[in-house]
């Protein structure tokens, strides 16, 4: 059995399965992405050990977390065999007791082990202090609503651009009505994990593309350490035809139900004014979807338009595309990348 620093997590990946034993809970508040939860623990066993600890003697909680332990070992390599993976990685929140006592099971199992040192509280300060550490090539592709800037990257990404998809791993498309159509957003924790999972995929010396987003896209956050270096990073800031602003915003919203719809403008309520939220909501129910989208991007718009003017000072370009879709306008916006950032 070997002890391996966080920093080596990503080169174990390739040839180990990585066990994460802590409790159901903790696994699904945050997770190494990649691993497989074989929980010591039940969330409940976990609960009374912690609180016969406390309230009892360390003495006890150990002799109870062994009675707990003991019925489910056979349960523990049975589980573990069904991976097909002889080189296994353990690893529980701080590196102790639980991590330890799996590793010595499963190395008794015949496998190989490797445990991670200081657990997934060290893994965690390691990608924190990475997003302020690693300095990323970042382009920043900016624009009002509506203009397919998600899309766009996507099409990037198909020219072999390297792309960070800020909205696909927050499922959420950064808007008031961003949540529509999206899975259930991860947590911040994950969001952080599957986002640094990304970032340490990508090559340092090539661009690497990104959405200019708030600092919260739905219920997560953009890393401090990342969001400061966007704020820094070029600008594009892209600009396309009123008409087909409107008509991209009513094919990416129009198929879903009114009351979401209007749901999703009484949250902005406050911001476009109980006038103009109601008239959007009676364009909602009369399915004059255009003109309701007209009323949002005027809040959307001085919104952006106020956020470009405190960029002054950072490196922003202004493109006009005229491309009749998104595969047109990636390579215009590509070709305009090369002429003038290269």
């Amino acid at each position: 059995m070997q002890y391996i620093s966080p920093q080596y997590i990503w080169q174990y990946k390739q040839d180990h399965t990585i066990i994460d034993v802590r409790s159901p809970i903790e696994f699904s508040s945050g997770h190494i992405p990649g691993a497989v939860n074989v929980p010591l623990f039940t969330d409940d066993e976990r609960k009374i050990i912690g609180t016969t600890y406390i309230q009892v003697s360390p003495e006890k909680a150990l002799l109870k977390g062994l009675d707990f332990v003991g019925p489910k070992m056979s349960g523990f390599l049975k589980q573990v065999k069904q991976l097909k993976s002889s080189k296994l990685l353990i690893h529980c929140s701080r590196g102790g007791k639980r991590s330890e006592s799996m590793a010595w099971l499963l190395g008794f199992g015949g496998y190989n082990i490797s445990v991670l040192e200081g657990g997934y509280k060290a893994y965690r300060r390691y990608i924190i202090d990475a997003f302020i550490n690693k300095q990323l090539p970042l382009i920043v592709l900016g624009g009002k609503t509506g203009m397919n800037k998600s899309r766009i990257l996507r099409e990037l990404f198909k020219l072999g651009e390297q792309v960070i998809d800020l909205e696909r791993l927050a499922n959420h498309k950064g808007s008031a009505f961003g949540r529509l159509g999206e899975e259930p957003q991860p947590t911040v924790e994950q969001f952080e994990n599957d986002l640094y999972e990304q970032i340490n995929n990508l090559g340092a010396h090539k661009s690497i593309w990104i959405e200019n987003e708030s600092k919260s896209i739905g219920s997560v956050y953009i890393p401090l350490g990342l969001w400061h270096q966007m704020k820094s990073a070029p600008l594009i800031n892209i600009e396309i035809n009123a008409d087909l602003r409107l008509k991209s915003l009513i094919e990416d919203y129009g198929n879903y139900n009114k009351e979401n719809l209007k749901s999703c403008f009484r949250n902005i309520e406050k911001r476009i004014g109980g006038v103009a939220c109601k008239e959007a909501m009676a364009y909602v129910d009369d399915g004059q979807l255009d003109k309701a989208a007209e009323i949002a991007l005027v809040y959307y718009d001085k919104t952006y338009s106020y956020n470009l003017e405190a960029k002054k000072n950072v490196n922003v370009h202004m493109l006009a595309l005229n491309g009749k879709d998104e595969q047109q306008n990636a390579a215009i916006l590509l070709d305009y990348v090369n002429r003038n950032l290269s």
